[in-house]
């Protein structure tokens, strides 16, 4: 382990004078989050050349290539953020390059490698997934002798992404008491880690990894490089199944701890630096700062004061991924849960547990369907402070309320509703819309509970000052239906029916 740190370091120096020459440092700034008592610092990667870290690596390691290496196609396999990297690198050194990407690549990425490539780059569209546009990229290589920039497992490639750190410690914002830094296949991590050792010899150095995707940590758990038969692609920057060879020699000296983040953590970290900073990361980019606030939380007296430093390492995300991320932002900082309850199929019940057991929790999504004439399964988010939130569900468990929490389950994430129209008595379905002010959607269904019982919700905030439910109301008979029209004609919520052939498509 000597010689590859002293090689490392040699090679880092040597790094320093190559990614300096061609890149400004990004900055690193303060982020003051409410509630945890620490200094909190973010090294800005995403506003790097390519908006990521992975140019340094791959500049470095194609400059180290020979004169007759260089007379060849560079081959590369990347799903993103390498791919634009060496597609720069190349370009700027003269030199061609070809990358293989998987054919599920998002255009928007595609389009941003060859941005930077220009006409020097090659895209390759191989297989579903990374691991099989790496394999391909990798036999093509060694089939023509051209060279393989690797996207972590190659000393060049470390040495450059650990120029990072070197920024860091001369930035003079330092010395820093913990640095938490992501991994994926591990070259970010064991540059990093390395050069921050060496000048903060008491730091303490937390690898973070997504919960579906903790390669490194299942690897340093078992003492050997471990390989995942299933990856998370959510952070799709750190999906990776197997570590580096030498990333895994490197980080198993440099690395203190690993811990692992939710896809849900990591929305809400997202958020956190949208709320503070006003900026984007890609999943990737936030993991660091998700795995500072899990920690902060869990170890309070540990970070006491502390001086931490965090990699905000991209923002190369595809924008409709940003559905998702608001989506799943809060449940991830424990402001929001789902909840299925188990009442009586009678009008008003929702409405009487809501306002005895939930009066002052933001309703912001309803999932229900009816499906039995004695039994009733709404689906209800409910967005409110942890400590408001802890409150309601002892309130429902003091009353006995029957209930599960279904945060994380299939239907409730996909917005699966069933029902059965079969038993629908006289209904009318509508569109409903309400100002988004806590009560104005109450108030309305206490006025209408009386007459009408609801056998259809679909409802969800969308962030906007009004919100828009589709609702399908039963009736006793015709009487009750007329006098439910004229009701919501004076109603805080605007009510449009749904014409038939729309109405035919939901039932």
């Amino acid at each position: 382990m000597q010689n590859i740190k002293n090689t490392l370091i040699e090679e880092i120096l040597r790094a320093r004078e190559c990614i300096y020459r061609t890149g400004t440092p990004t900055p690193i700034e303060i982020i003051p989050i409410e509630n945890i008592n620490a200094e909190i610092y973010l090294k800005r990667e995403d506003l790097s050349k390519i908006n990521a870290y992975k140019w340094r690596g791959a500049y470095n390691a194609i400059s180290m290539l020979s004169n007759d290496e260089r007379q060849k196609p560079i081959i590369a396999a990347s799903a993103g953020n390498h791919a634009q990297g060496v597609a720069m690198s190349a370009k700027l050194l003269g030199l061609k390059s070809i990358i293989y990407m998987p054919k599920s690549t998002p255009q928007m990425k595609q389009i941003a490698v060859k941005r930077h490539g220009g006409g020097a780059v090659e895209i390759r569209l191989i297989g579903d997934t990374y691991n099989q546009a790496a394999d391909a990229a990798l036999s093509f290589a060694k089939e023509n002798s051209y060279p393989f920039i690797h996207p972590f497992d190659n000393l060049y490639t470390i040495a450059g992404q650990a120029t990072i750190a070197d920024e860091i410690v001369l930035s003079g914002t330092g010395p820093f008491d913990f640095a938490f830094i992501q991994i994926g296949g591990g070259g970010l991590a064991a540059g990093v880690s390395s050069w921050l050792k060496i000048h903060y010899p008491n730091i303490k150095i937390i690898g973070v990894e997504g919960e579906g995707q903790a390669a490194m940590r299942a690897s340093l758990k078992a003492g050997k490089i471990v390989t995942l038969p299933n990856v998370d692609s959510f952070c799709d920057g750190t999906a990776v199944a197997k570590v580096g060879k030498l990333c895994f020699e490197i980080c198993k000296n440099t690395i203190d701890e690993v811990i692992t983040v939710s896809n849900a953590e990591v929305c809400a970290a997202i958020e956190t630096i949208w709320e503070y900073r006003r900026f984007i990361p890609e999943p990737s980019g936030a993991m660091g700062l998700a795995g500072v606030i899990k920690y902060a939380k869990e170890n309070p007296t540990l970070i006491k004061n502390k001086k931490i430093v965090s990699l905000i390492c991209g923002a190369n995300m595809d924008f409709s991924k940003l559905r998702l991320i608001s989506a799943n932002a809060a449940v991830g900082a424990d402001r929001q849960k789902y909840l299925r309850f188990h009442i009586n199929e009678k009008s008003g019940s929702l409405l009487k547990l809501i306002q005895e057991h939930l009066p002052d929790i933001n309703i912001t999504a309803f999932q229900y369907g009816k499906i039995s004439e004695n039994k009733a399964f709404p689906v209800v988010a409910f967005e409110a402070s942890s400590q408001k939130l802890e409150q309601a569900i002892a309130s429902l468990k003091n009353a006995h309320i029957k209930y599960e929490d279904v945060t994380d389950s299939i239907d409730t994430r996909y917005r699966i509703i069933n029902y059965n129209p079969a038993i629908f008595k006289n209904p009318i379905f509508m569109n409903v819309h309400f100002s988004e002010r806590c009560g104005a959607l109450r108030e309305f269904l206490s006025k209408i509970s009386d007459i009408s019982n609801i056998c259809y919700f679909n409802y969800v905030y969308t962030g906007e000052t009004i919100g828009r439910a589709v609702m399908g109301f039963e009736f006793e008979n015709k009487k009750n239906i007329k006098e439910f029209k004229k009701l919501i004609q004076n109603a805080p919520v605007n009510c449009q029916e749904i014409d038939k052939d729309t109405k035919g498509r939901i039932l």
